[in-house]
């Protein structure tokens, strides 16, 4: 059982891991989705009223984001506009419809594709040489999360790096990011998975999956980059 109390669903083959996804982990997964596509005019509130939050999206230009890059879950676009700067090219990627439209209007550059899709089950048409993710990993059911890292290293061209941000412990603190129901303003509740990774766990977890990590606090967030093993990023 993982620590929210639901079985795992994880099974070995031999040598090889299999991640099984479990109905309660379809129907949470699917619940988020809903909820991202009812809250997307409400999203960009909080980068309004944190000043943090708009401070840390200047985080990326200290980050290993150029070439092609793929974000996963890019939500209204925030940080699409920011990778879009950096990119030769970025493909943005994200469940919702809703988000997408007012992510096209924020950042819609020459060199920006956006495409609607499950993360989860999405495909890449090519290999990227980083693969962005804010505010996603958190959302990840840990009975998910190997199998999330094995998408994310079959993404990654050779030398490829894995960037991503997202809330770290202190946040908990925070009663609305920790909450697993979320209320919308008309009252509506949804279903969330919110874990907060502890930067130095996350990264030993990361090792025991075979990639190198280095995974920072900045203020209340986490800051990561992370490489795959060789034959993720080779085969």
């Amino acid at each position: 059982m993982n620590r929210f109390g639901r079985r795992a669903g994880r099974r070995r083959e031999g040598t090889a891991r299999v991640e099984v996804m479990t109905i309660d982990d379809e129907a949470l997964l699917a619940e988020q989705i809903a909820y991202y596509r009812s809250r997307a005019s409400e999203y960009d509130r909080v980068y309004s009223e944190r000043e943090d939050l708009r401070e840390l999206l200047a985080t990326v230009d200290g980050l290993p984001i150029t070439g092609d890059v793929l974000e996963l879950a890019c939500g209204t676009g925030q940080w699409t506009r920011a990778l879009a700067a950096r990119a030769r090219s970025l493909t943005a990627v994200d469940a919702s419809p809703e988000v997408l439209e007012i992510a096209q209007e924020r950042a819609g550059f020459p060199n920006v594709r956006f495409a609607q899709a499950d993360v989860f089950k999405w495909q890449p048409p090519h290999r990227f040489d980083a693969v962005f993710f804010a505010f996603f990993l958190s959302h990840v059911p840990l009975s998910q999360l190997s199998a999330f890292w094995d998408t994310v290293g079959a993404a990654l061209a050779p030398h490829g790096k894995a960037v991503f941000i997202d809330e770290g412990p202190a946040e908990a603190a925070r009663e609305e990011v920790a909450a697993k129901l979320r209320r919308l303003d008309d009252g509506r509740e949804y279903r969330i998975e919110k874990i907060f990774h502890d930067p130095e766990t996350l990264t030993g977890e990361l090792a025991a999956l075979g990639w190198s990590a280095d995974v920072r606090s900045q203020g209340n967030f986490i800051v990561g980059v992370a490489q795959p093993p060789p034959a993720s990023a080779a085969s």
